[in-house]
């Protein structure tokens, strides 16, 4: 007869079963599932699982987000130096032109106002589309690329902060040289003894192209020398000069602190590398001929001046209130831009 209980053929005798060594018997509430992890319902092993991969996406998201932000926070700073510089150019540009002429010629500021008079109102903005090109490009560089360098060295080096910055400022300036082309046709447009020869950027592009790539970057090494160091004091004294301002409590007191601070530092940088900016100007002054070192240029230009610092500071003061009005400018905008996106 055949047993229903134990699903084999039999003669109704029941054999024993064989004990097979194993884990211990499972006693009260446990449930088989206790062995995964003690009181760990399988529901709740899944439920854990899928935990844990909401956290990945999520991490993984914030991660994004955060990617993303820097980004961003990046273009925006890139934007907002670019529009600072456009101001500044558009307003404080004549200015400039009288600068020049002190700086290439180290005439007094009466001289050279009588220079552009002679000039005329219809060439007072001769030259504006290389600065506007050339500073608005350089100042988005110099606000974007200080942050992203800083971002970049803080993240995948353990320097201290001080360093990272001023490498940072460092890598900015350096970068900011690659538009020196621009200060070139600049130079060579406000002076008048090329006026004859061209009359707008394109045509001195054009007679810079006959000379080779080379000639567009004379005077690369002042500007190197300037570039480096001054962004290393400007964004490294600009945080704590502001603390040093009665605290802001609205937006018009912030932005009169951000001019303040903005100028007062401009004007002691353009103080401070001004000679740089001297040998510059008589460098990029030159078309075609010997390449000149920086030494040999510095040296003809200290003969030429008797060798008297008064004079080769020539036109530093208009450089120094042209400096309070312009880097108030740029910093005011700049931080005003930057706390509206």
């Amino acid at each position: 007869m055949r047993t229903r209980r134990g699903g084999a053929v039999g003669l109704g005798r029941r054999w024993p079963r064989r004990r097979v060594p194993g884990p211990a018997p499972v006693s009260g509430r446990e449930r088989p599932w206790s062995r995964r992890g003690r009181g760990q319902h399988p529901y709740d092993e899944r439920k854990s699982s899928m935990m844990d991969s909401e956290d990945l996406v999520l991490t993984s998201s914030k991660q994004d987000i955060a990617h993303h932000i820097v980004k961003v926070s990046s273009g925006k700073h890139y934007f907002c130096g670019y529009c600072a510089a456009f101001t500044n150019i558009a307003i404080t540009f004549p200015i400039q032109k009288v600068l020049f002429r002190q700086q290439l010629y180290g005439v007094r500021i009466r001289d050279a106002v009588c220079q552009l008079q002679k000039d005329g109102i219809r060439n007072l903005y001769r030259g504006l589309l290389p600065p506007l090109m050339q500073k608005t490009t350089t100042l988005a560089l110099m606000f974007g690329l200080y942050q992203d360098f800083s971002s970049l060295l803080q993240r995948h080096t353990n320097a201290p902060e001080l360093v990272t910055c001023s490498v940072a400022a460092v890598l900015a300036g350096t970068t900011e040289a690659l538009l020196t082309p621009f200060e070139r046709v600049q130079t060579l447009l406000q002076d008048y003894k090329h006026h004859d020869r061209f009359t707008n950027t394109y045509q001195a592009f054009k007679v810079l192209k006959d000379y080779g790539i080379k000639e567009y970057y004379r005077g690369l090494v002042p500007i190197l020398i300037r570039n480096g160091p001054s962004n290393v004091l400007f964004f490294g004294l600009r945080g704590p000069i502001k603390q040093c301002l009665p605290e802001a409590t609205s937006y018009s007191a912030h932005l009169v602190n951000d001019f303040i601070c903005g100028g007062l530092l401009g004007a002691m940088l353009g103080f401070l590398f001004f000679p740089m900016n001297v040998v510059k100007a008589r460098m990029q002054s030159q078309i075609g001929g010997e390449f000149q070192s920086f030494p040999k240029v510095f040296m003809k230009i200290w003969l030429e001046r008797d060798r008297k610092l008064t004079r080769l500071f020539r036109g530093a003061h208009l450089n120094y209130h042209r400096s309070i009005i312009s880097w108030g400018i740029i910093n005011a905008t700049y931080e005003f831009l930057l706390k509206l996106l």
